[in-house]
Parts: structure tokens; C-alpha cells; sequence
């Protein structure tokens, strides 16, 4: 199986797309009233700077949020019918004008995709325990003026109208299937795990290392790979195309990757698209480790288990409890290589079962 990556140096607001040419987008946007991000969309907007200036956090809000329906428009327009697209975006805390508010980012996407025609269905929450024993902003320990700590964000989910078809038995969904225990933890509704957003870097996918440009790390924060990689896993199959439209250091493709889909990126820093040449490298080793971690853990499922597993995997020496499930097939990243020298990039990657 070979599968096509594409990095396109762009903008979200006008996508290098074919209409209905996407299943699945899984995203983070710049986040409004992030400090990070203010120049970014200032520099788009002369009015989201004057905002920030004259400490009026509400109209700043606004305008960042108009600038990021552009994008919502374009994401609808290159999403297939029944396509899914999963945005990921935390809230805002900021003292602005003498005055400390949070600013809703989770329900101010949500209303502007929704006026793209892409319905709400139930999303996720992501949360992040921190080691810090301080469990509050604000003052100490006198009401009333300290704050919950924000440790969570959002994983907003949109489909473009009803569910999507497939022919009856399609191979490429069928071997997509995930694991019946895999299906309770993913679809609950809170995801808790510890690790915060990856640094930047060119040599490692967890973020370790210190080959980029300072100022363009300080301008970009990625999640971790766990997070697409599951929702890639959750809402695409085989033969799928994964689009990320403000894609960063590209930790969807590297997903899309992994997990033996197709993927198309955009990004305006055309310094974050030219470090993906060295984290490629990876996908080998990553996909075999994801795959072996996924097949121990089903393994380690069924010797916990009280009862007995329904079905025999079609292609593993273990049981399986849906009947659904029989024909699941993991693959792994066998080579990659740059196809281009040119706008976009093109990466090719043959896959193997494991």
C-alpha cells in the first residue's frame, strides 16, 4: 500500500483544494487571545491590533474570530459529504484593560462553523493534569477572587450533512476497524492524559531537540502526535485523505502518516514546512512502535478478560469480541521519500502489514 503527503506553503483562508476532496480534517488553529498569536493576527487584521492596544479584549475577540471563519468557509467547502472535521482549541485567559476575563475560543468556532453548514456532533474534551500543586489563578486563599485552573481543551467535532456510505464489506473500511476496548476509551467523552504541547523541532515528533528558528517556535505550538493519530484513527480508513489546514509542524501528517492514510497540509511559515524533511524520517520507527503497542494491548485485553473473545482475528493468532473486528489489520511504515523539489511538498510511503 503506498500513501501521497502534501505540504503546501499557503493560507487556510484559501485552500489548494478541490471541492468535496477531503474526509477528515483534524486541526488546531491559532488560538484568539493567546498572547502568542497576537501579531499573527494583527498582521491580518490592522483592527485586531488597535483592539489589543485600547484594551478592548471583546472587539479583539471578534476580529480574530472573523478571520478564522475564512478558514472554517474553505474547510466546508473541501470536505466531502459526511466528512468530519475535529477542531482543537482551548480557551482564553487574559487581563486586558485592568480586567481579567476568559474569552470562549471553544463556542465562538463552534458558532462560526456551524454558519459554514457543518453540523455540531458531540465532542471531547482533552484534559491535561499539571504537576502543580497550585491549583488556582488569582489570589490564595481568600474569597472571592481566585479562578479555576484551566486544564483542558477542546476537541470540537463538525460533519459536512449525514453519516457517510461505503459498499458493503469495503475492504479498506473493514481493516480500518479499531478494537472493541479501543472504541470505549477513544468515543468517551474525556480524554486524560498528561503531556502538554510539543516544542518545535526538526528532530524529534515528541518535541525534543532545538533545530528551528527561536522565533518561529515561539510562533507555533503543536500537540501531541497521541492526539491526531487517534482521530485519525476514530473517523478515517484506508485510502482516506487527512487534511490539516493550519498545519504547524505537521503532527496530523505525521498521523496520517502512521496510521496509512493520505494528507494534505497547509502552512504559511515556510521554514516549519522545510523542517518535516527530517521528522519523516521517523515514521518507520514510530509506526511499528504504535502498531506493536496497539496489538500488546489487545493481547494484555484479552488475558484480563473474564470472558471469552466472540470471533478469531482474521489475520492475528487472537480472538476478537465483535464480529466487526475480525478483519483489522495494523500497518507499518515501511520507507518515505521526498517525491518534489518544489511547492508542495510531496512525500510517497509504501506500508506493510504487521
Amino acid at each position: 500500500m503506498e500513501t501521497t503527503h502534501r505540504v503546501h506553503v499557503g493560507d487556510a483562508q484559501s485552500l489548494p483544494l478541490a471541492d468535496d476532496s477531503v474526509s477528515l480534517v483534524v486541526t488546531s488553529p491559532p488560538y484568539p487571545m493567546v498572547e502568542m498569536w497576537d501579531d499573527s493576527f494583527a498582521a491580518q487584521d490592522g483592527a485586531v491590533g488597535a483592539a489589543l492596544e485600547r484594551g478592548d479584549g471583546a472587539a479583539a475577540f471578534d476580529r480574530m474570530h472573523d478571520l478564522l471563519a475564512e478558514a472554517w468557509g474553505e474547510v466546508a467547502r473541501v470536505l466531502e459529504p459526511g466528512g468530519i472535521a475535529v477542531v482543537n482549541v482551548g480557551d482564553a485567559t487574559r487581563r486586558l484593560d485592568g480586567t481579567f476575563e476568559q474569552y470562549p475560543n471553544a463556542a465562538a468556532v463552534t458558532d462560526r462553523v456551524r454558519e459554514t453548514g457543518l453540523s455540531s456532533l458531540p465532542g471531547l474534551l482533552w484534559r491535561k493534569p499539571t504537576n502543580s500543586a497550585a491549583k488556582f489563578m488569582g489570589s490564595g486563599t481568600l474569597p472571592p477572587n481566585a479562578y479555576p485552573t484551566l486544564e483542558h481543551e477542546h476537541l470540537l467535532i463538525f460533519r459536512n450533512g449525514d453519516t457517510r456510505s461505503y459498499p458493503p464489506g469495503d475492504d479498506d473500511r473493514y481493516e480500518s476497524a479499531y478494537f472493541w476496548e479501543e472504541r470505549n476509551e477513544w468515543f468517551s467523552d474525556l480524554w486524560e492524559f498528561t503531556g502538554t504541547r510539543q516544542r518545535l523541532s526538526a528532530t524529534d515528533a515528541d518535541g525534543d531537540g532545538d533545530a528551528l528558528d527561536p522565533d518561529l517556535r515561539e510562533r507555533s505550538g503543536a500537540f501531541p502526535l497521541r492526539v491526531p493519530l487517534r482521530l485519525v484513527l476514530m473517523f478515517s480508513t484506508y485510502g482516506e485523505t487527512v487534511l490539516d489546514p493550519f498545519w504547524g509542524t505537521g503532527t496530523t501528517s505525521m498521523a496520517a502518516l502512521v496510521a496509512g492514510r493520505d494528507s494534505v497540509g497547509v502552512e504559511r511559515e515556510a521554514g516549519l514546512v522545510e523542517a518535516f524533511d527530517e521528522r519523516v524520517d521517523e515514521a518507520p520507527a514510530r509506526s511499528r512502535q504504535v502498531a506493536e503497542e496497539r496489538l500488546d494491548a489487545h493481547r494484555e485485553f484479552l488475558a484480563d478478560w473474564d470472558d471469552s473473545p466472540n470471533y478469531e482475528a482474521e489475520h492475528y493468532a487472537f480472538g476478537v469480541v465483535t464480529k466487526q473486528e475480525r478483519r483489522i489489520r495494523l500497518r507499518r511504515v515501511e520507507s518515505v521519500e521526498r517525491t518534489d523539489g518544489a511547492d508542495p511538498r510531496t512525500y510517497r510511503a509504501t506500508h506493510a502489514p504487521v
